[in-house]
């Protein structure tokens, strides 16, 4: 057995990350009523972790697909330290590619060459966000800059002088400032406040020309209760609150980027940062496809246009070149899709209850696949796992037959094991042909033809064939199949009754064809059979035959013929 203790996977030296001091939080009792404001990392962030870096073209197709989608603020590139960024940027505003609506942002490091760079690729914007970054983690510190806090700060406010300088000078831009303490998530909290009030007492924010502090999580090191708290304790201890904007950027590292965001708009947050369907650095940034449909099952309006996710994932894989995985919340190929019996018949239960004008209630659904683009075709899908719910909901969805629960415990087990010798799914059809190879057996008896004649005490004439052969069965009763049972139990001496029937039609209209489903008790046992015909009497009789062919079969009578008395 591994030792863990002996070998390099040793737990001992990680260390948890620093508790945010105590305070009376307050997000666990809050309750997200509005959508934040989206902003896309998808050309930058998401770019910047592609093995092969996306084509201006590419930009160019991912760009008008951010903008229709609906997010205000997409983040453009890196235009001082890469061509490809500064060339796309030049044509986002040359030819006059920004709607009016929606405002660009360019990210830059504090250094004064690329802060005059970034200026000179946004001549000429009519407004735009320049979001300026330094590291302020003790790692960064002591381990990359060597550095005190101080020389940390004293980055962050010259940046801001900066910047500050290139935008006084171009009046005609409305700019705004965007800031990052970059590896916020593993930065002392008090010295994000530090470094933040810094920059503030730089750029000298309003209530009407707002600083954007944007706190991270670089490299997700604790559970999203932990960035809860620390968004809330900023919040609460940042001065002038009403002349910042508060933003997050996510990524994945522990796989809860998307919780820690929602949670940080639970903890005050207003601005969430991230990419469609979550691309970005090793594990990836906060999806902002997933948040957005999280808030909408919640009632909560996401203000983003995702009702044609296929397009969506056309688009991003096509730019990327990575895939969806199938099981992508709210996206991806198979998550409304059931295989488990139970699943099925829970879903096949509520789709039949669920009112247009009432709200969603549906099984294993948490929201109306519908509202996405998706009809009903995937929802259920028929393997070995399956159960009787499955099937017969394809076989309603797609045939029109509707099963008799009697009559869904007899298929199932069929179904099951032609599921397990494929290994593999059925279709709606093979469910059918399934249906129609079990029970609708044309040997050694079918029918030819009958008279009924309701008019003298129930009296009915049928004619049947065995091979060629014609059999003559007549019987009265107050109905069709009891007349024919009454006749049957004559001529062939065996004790039968119906214990269940089931008919309807396929369809709507007189040229409907009728489908009918019988179990009878032929000698005490119990057997099913069905039929389909355009006439509802013969449909009937067809259904009552091929149970008595079965229980013939059965009892090693005859031998099945493998023939169906439906089309």
């Amino acid at each position: 057995m591994f030792n863990a203790r002996s070998g390099a996977f040793d737990h001992r030296k990680y260390r948890p990350a620093p508790k945010v001091p105590s305070f009376d939080r307050r997000w666990p009792d809050a309750e997200i009523t509005e959508a934040p404001i989206w902003v896309s990392e998808d050309l930058r962030d998401g770019n910047q972790a592609l093995l092969e870096p996306m084509s201006v073209e590419h930009k160019k197709r991912l760009w008008a697909l951010l903008v229709a989608v609906g997010i205000k603020e997409i983040m453009v590139g890196f235009p001082s330290a890469s061509q490809p960024d500064y060339d796309f940027v030049r044509w986002l505003i040359d030819e006059d590619q920004i709607p009016g609506d929606v405002t660009i942002a360019v990210l830059v490091q504090a250094r004064e060459h690329l802060i005059e760079r970034t200026f000179e690729a946004l001549q000429g914007v009519p407004k735009a966000i320049v979001h300026l970054y330094n590291s302020t983690s003790p790692v960064q510190r002591e381990r990359v800059f060597g550095m005190d806090r101080a020389g940390i700060i004293e980055i962050a406010r010259q940046g801001t002088r900066w910047v500050r300088e290139r935008a006084d000078a171009r009046p005609e831009t409305e700019w705004r400032l965007e800031y990052t303490p970059e590896s916020f998530s593993s930065t002392e909290i008090d010295f994000s406040l530090e470094i933040c009030e810094a920059v503030l007492d730089i750029w000298q924010p309003t209530p009407e020309n707002k600083v954007i502090l944007n706190l991270p999580t670089t490299v997700e090191v604790a559970s999203p209760n932990h960035h809860a708290d620390q968004i809330e304790y900023f919040c609460r201890h940042i001065s002038r609150r009403d002349c910042v904007i508060i933003s997050v950027h996510t990524h994945n590292d522990r796989g809860g980027a998307v919780a820690s965001a929602e949670l940080a708009l639970l903890a005050g947050a207003e601005r969430v940062e991230g990419t469609l369907l979550g691309n970005g650095e090793r594990t990836g940034n906060m999806d902002i496809v997933t948040l957005a449909m999280n808030l909408y099952s919640q009632g909560v309006d996401p203000k983003l246009d995702l009702s044609r996710p296929d397009e969506i994932i056309e688009v991003v894989t096509e730019c990327t070149q990575l895939p969806v995985h199938p099981r992508h919340p709210y996206v991806g190929e198979l998550v409304y899709t059931a295989f488990s019996g139970s699943h099925q018949d829970a879903i096949r239960k509520s789709l039949k209850r669920q009112g247009e004008d009432e709200p969603w209630q549906v099984a294993y659904l948490p929201i109306d696949p519908r509202d996405l683009g998706r009809d009903y075709q995937a929802v259920i899908r028929v393997n070995s796992q399956s159960g009787k719910g499955g099937m017969a909901f394809l076989l309603e969805r797609d045939h029109g037959i509707s099963l008799p629960r009697w009559m869904m415990l007899e298929l199932a087990p069929h179904v099951q094991r032609e599921s397990e010798r494929r290994s593999g799914e059925l279709s709606s059809d093979d469910v059918r042909s399934i249906l129609v190879r079990e029970y609708a057996v044309a040997a050694p008896y079918r029918l030819k033809g009958y008279r009924s004649d309701r008019g003298d005490g129930g009296q009915l004439r049928v004619v049947l064939a065995r091979g060629e052969q014609e059999v003559i069965v007549e019987g009265e009763g107050n109905g069709v199949i009891s007349a024919f049972m009454s006749g049957w139990e004559r001529m062939s001496g065996q004790r039968v009754s119906v214990i269940d029937y089931s008919e309807h039609a396929l369809g709507e209209g007189s040229d409907a064809n009728a489908i009918a489903f019988v179990q009878l008790s032929v000698e005490g046992r119990r057997v099913c059979g069905m039929a389909e015909d355009g006439d509802t009497v013969s449909a009937s009789l067809k259904a009552v035959i091929s149970a008595l062919n079965r229980a013939m079969v059965e009892r090693g009578e005859v031998v099945g013929s493998g023939e169906s008395l439906t089309v």
